[in-house]
């Protein structure tokens, strides 16, 4: 059975996250885009949790539906079945290898009997309901001891793996390499999510990294971002199943990662915001990683990143690589063809109506024929899912904290709409 996965996303209970989001919504949402795998995230906040087993039904082989009564009117004709996984992210801040070490990892787990067990030891160390993603004194290699001491049918997966600030890799609290941060729980690590600002490709350019899966997730904070990042399976819509095609990376039921453009993530590239610079990697060597501006330290980003400890040139691929697809999620590209925001309801309402029609953003995105979208889609607005199929696209690369943007029309094509409008 194929079918799209997204197994990091955040709940009502984390910081700076949508009241909306709520498993309800989600699975709302998840019709919406074409997602029908979807992680709870946040299983550690004790309120959640209640939630969670009010509202979810195990179906027997380490997944979840929404119970009757919870369901919601999807709004695309479609009400698909949407599955739960149970998951989660805690975030450990430590001293180790004589530096300060900020780490963010997903946790995995197939039954509310070993997501009780996990909390309950969690619970020692740290206020889970402080948060939706709680913070540990510990090292990131005690927290892999701790969940597999309890199942060891429990998925570890380092979140988001290059940013600055909390990742494995990450420029200003991470390691060099997987076995320097987990040391003897190395053996347990097997899959890193990449992040929204590098890609596959990023990856495969460091050879110690060919035994490790990648996996892609949107970290939504709002259900209209999920789906941003996804992972496509053909498999059994059972946990066990999918957490062996990811750890073997076994590409007849791992079929493809679906990324963000990584120019468009707000690490990709280095700068300070509060001095508007954005600088390449060269640059930033160049001036020795420090702001001309200010003279503070640069924040370095993902690419600088990558390319400290590459081993191989741009465009390698290795062996055995599960393949990708970029893609740019449809209200953006009808913002940018209606010259409007993305928060506004023009955009809002052309976005219900052609996912009504066409059944999800993801079959608008890749799988329906160019003709067959153009009966029901505004020239403008097909001209853009077009050229992002294409990758003709400019990208100023996001630094920083700030998101890269991306221009599918240039600016002359922009007044056009303002002054023609949609038709």
């Amino acid at each position: 059975m194929k079918f799209i996965a997204d197994f990091h996303v955040h709940s009502k209970y984390s910081r700076a996250t949508s009241k909306d989001m709520d498993v309800e919504n989600m699975a709302r949402w998840a019709n919406l885009k074409g997602v029908g795998l979807l992680g709870t995230g946040d299983f550690t906040h004790p309120f959640y949790f209640t939630e969670l087993r009010q509202k979810l039904q195990p179906t027997g082989n380490g997944l979840f539906t929404l119970k009757k009564e919870y369901k919601k009117s999807v709004g695309n004709g479609q009400q698909n079945e949407i599955h739960f996984m149970l998951t989660t992210e805690v975030s450990n801040m430590f001293q180790q290898g004589g530096g300060s070490r900020r780490i963010h990892t997903m946790i995995f787990a197939p039954t509310f009997e070993i997501v009780e067990k996990i909390n309950e030891e969690l619970r020692q160390f740290g206020k889970l309901g402080s948060d939706g993603r709680p913070i540990f004194g510990f090292p990131a290699k005690e927290l892999v001891e701790i969940i597999t001491d309890i199942s060891n049918e429990c998925f570890i997966v380092p979140a988001h793996a290059w940013t600055p600030w909390f990742s494995v890799f990450g420029a200003n609290s991470g390691f060099d390499s997987i076995e320097e941060c987990y040391e003897e729980q190395t053996k347990h690590i097997s899959c890193i999510e990449t992040g929204l600002s590098s890609d596959p490709q990023m990856n495969w350019r460091w050879s110690k990294l060919d035994k490790i899966a990648l996996i892609s997730n949107s970290d939504a904070h709002s259900p209209s971002r999920i789906g941003r990042e996804a992972n496509v399976f053909d498999c059994e819509l059972d946990f066990k199943e999918i957490i062996q095609a990811i750890r073997t990376k076994d590409k007849t039921k791992f079929l493809s990662t679906i990324e963000f453009f990584p120019e468009e993530g707000k690490y990709h590239y280095d700068g300070h915001r509060s001095c508007d610079i954005l600088f390449a990697p060269a640059e930033s060597r160049k001036n020795k990683n420090i702001c001309p501006v200010c003279g503070r330290k640069l924040t370095i980003g993902v690419m600088n990143r990558v390319e400290c400890l590459a081993d191989r040139p741009s465009g390698f691929t290795p062996p055995g690589a599960i393949p990708y697809k970029n893609m740019i999620p449809l209200m953006e590209i009808i913002a940018e063809a209606l010259n409007l925001g993305t928060e506004t309801k023009g955009v809002d309402n052309e976005y219900l109506r052609l996912v009504s029609i066409f059944g999800s953003e993801f079959r608008i995105l890749f799988d329906l024929p160019l003709p067959e979208l153009e009966k029901n889609t505004p020239p403008k607005i097909l001209e853009g899912i077009k050229r992002v199929r294409e990758g003709d696209l400019k990208i100023i690369p996001g630094y920083d904290g700030v998101y890269g943007k991306i221009q599918i029309f240039a600016e002359k094509e922009k007044a056009e709409t303002k002054q023609l409008g949609l038709f």
